[in-house]
């Protein structure tokens, strides 16, 4: 997703890439909030459903992209971090988990958090990478860089069998140095261009700390 931070060249953990911010946690499985339910928690983990099984591939999905800062002039992003494939990755093969925050909260304010499910008694079930997650969290929107997205994100289970968000790449392969592009969704969309709106006519002159 979108984000302002530079990357920082220092590692705080050995489990993480060698250049990551050092405001967000690096982790490589996700964390469970409390707001999960037991039996939900327990579904996510190890229950059934109609999602696919991920294909087994014979690298790490992380040795193939990489976080980059994105200084191109005409990038929308310009200034912020995007994820880049470091090798060619075949058409619909699994690229990266979306690790995060597995949560049953109403966290509308964050620009990392994806639905993940919804069970039959109303939990919506999101994935939040604001503070913590991995690579995927850098994954920019296709508009105004591409046509049209050379990834999407894809509901599967592990072997292991835990329902995650993944990132797989569309049906056409995406060459070595490309940016991984996804659609956020027009949900995701309307719901920045409302916020954006309802912010009082000053705040277009607020500065960064």
């Amino acid at each position: 997703m979108p984000s302002a931070d530079k990357i920082s060249m220092s590692s705080s953990s050995q489990r993480q890439p060698r250049s990551w911010p050092s405001h967000v946690q690096y982790i490589n499985a996700p964390r469970y909030h409390p707001s999960v339910p037991g039996p939900v928690r327990s579904f996510l983990i190890s229950g059934t459903n109609p999602a696919p099984q991920k294909i087994p591939i014979s690298f790490p999905s992380t040795s193939l992209v990489r976080v980059r800062y994105i200084t191109e002039p005409s990038h929308p992003a310009r200034g912020q971090n995007g994820l880049f494939a470091v090798r060619k990755i075949p058409p619909r093969s699994h690229i990266i988990d979306y690790i995060g925050e597995v949560h049953c909260q109403d966290r509308a304010d964050s620009d990392y958090d994806l639905s993940l499910f919804r069970s039959e008694d109303g939990d919506n079930v999101g994935v939040d990478a604001s503070v913590m997650g991995n690579e995927a969290r850098f994954v920019n929107d296709y508009r105004g860089i591409r046509s049209k997205p050379n990834a999407v994100f894809v509901e599967s289970r592990t072997l292991e069998g835990e329902l995650r968000m993944s990132i797989w790449s569309s049906k056409d392969p995406v060459q070595k140095g490309d940016e991984i592009l996804v659609s956020y969704g027009k949900n995701w969309w309307r719901s920045r261009t409302a916020q954006t709106n309802a912010l009082p006519n000053f705040a277009s002159s607020k500065t960064s700390a």
